[in-house]
């Protein structure tokens, strides 16, 4: 029991939030109506974000242990709060739907009274790309990212940066899958993942699957699961792909199940994120057309560019041109069937 009366008022310190609105325009005399609406929306943004940021915390700690299970209960979680960062990144996109209730003509009211501010210094966003591991490299405007920054938030973004990643702890995690361990499948050691029985078969029944004008796939195979050819910049390791494509082919089996939706929730969370930024560009493109945005970016044109290269799990994405149909799927070793949960069913 509390030591003391909760009050509603109080315990949510709505004095704060509903005092913490200053419009620019209210401080000039500046006639604006719809600049309480801008600010409304971008401060319920950064409350979102603080609630992702905090799910996605636990999320990385639980993968950072020296072992996560496939059917315990912290991997449950894990996938739970994946889900529920995903369904807060929905309604994120919807939101977008209540700012373009305002006009160009009503945002022009107040918009020059915000440079330099803009949506592009939000500190928890460029954090919640960095720990669900979008990397400085691959970032569209490298140095323009933090230039709009106060020195203090560009190393808050700089030691993000440093830290654990959700992509890596993944990579991680997939690496020590026991699937092809020999002692299931009766081969001796030293095997190349290549030569390996399974993936010979799996091999040739997707080589023999494609088309004319699909043969380059033949190639792309090969780098992204055995490391053939050069990828400098590949994230996940062919070993890590290897175990999550088994997952995506053999979800059926129990101890697969939470793998396969762990696995489906980041692919969300990637189209989710897109979504965002594509509705994002859109609206700034209907509001502003092809102006500079308020913090001196090409706006539309910067937005654009970030797109098509802020994607952060397209190598798992990438493995879905790898799959082949469940009647053409390797049978499994009986030691493997049983230990995934249930025996395979044989083909006539």
């Amino acid at each position: 029991m509390p030591g003391h009366e909760v009050y509603y008022k109080d315990y949510l310190q709505l004095q704060k939030i509903l005092n913490a609105q200053e419009p620019e325009s209210d401080l000039l005399g500046v006639e604006a109506h719809d600049e309480m609406l801008f600010i409304i929306t971008h401060q319920a943004y950064e409350l979102w974000f603080k609630q992702v940021l905090y799910e996605l915390n636990s999320i990385l700690k639980i993968f950072s242990g020296d072992r996560l299970n496939d059917n315990e209960p912290a991997l449950q979680t894990a996938v739970h709060r994946l889900k529920r960062i995903n369904t807060i990144l929905a309604l994120l996109v919807d939101q977008i739907n209540v700012m373009e209730t305002m006009s160009s003509l009503d945002f022009l009211d107040f918009r020059d009274l915000l440079r330099p501010a803009s949506g592009f210094q939000s500190v928890q966003w460029k954090e919640l790309e960095a720990k669900l591991g979008l990397a400085f490299e691959q970032r569209h405007g490298k140095h323009y990212y933090t230039s709009q920054l106060r020195p203090e938030d560009v190393a808050a973004v700089k030691d993000v940066e440093r830290q654990s990643n959700l992509l890596d702890l993944l990579n991680n995690w997939l690496e020590r899958m026991p699937f092809f361990d020999n002692a299931a499948w009766n081969t001796p050691n030293g095997y190349l993942p290549a030569e390996h029985p399974f993936w010979q078969e799996y091999r040739g029944v997707f080589n023999s699957n494609l088309l004319e004008i699909e043969a380059g796939n033949s190639e792309l195979f090969d780098n992204i699961l055995f490391g053939i050819g050069e990828n400098p910049k590949r994230r996940l390791s062919a070993k890590a792909c290897r175990s999550a494509l088994f997952i995506m082919l053999y979800r059926g089996f129990p101890v697969l199940h939470l793998p396969y939706q762990l696995i489906v929730a980041l692919l969300e969370t990637d189209e989710l994120m897109s979504s965002w930024r594509t509705r994002h560009m859109n609206m700034v493109f209907r509001m502003i057309g092809s102006r500079v945005g308020t913090g001196n970016s090409s706006g539309r044109g910067y937005l654009k560019a970030a797109l098509d290269k802020h994607y952060i799990f397209a190598e798992i994405a990438e493995l879905n041109g790898l799959l082949m149909a469940r009647k053409d799927l390797p049978l499994l070793p009986a030691d493997l069937q049983r230990n995934l949960g249930f025996g395979y069913f044989e083909r006539s």
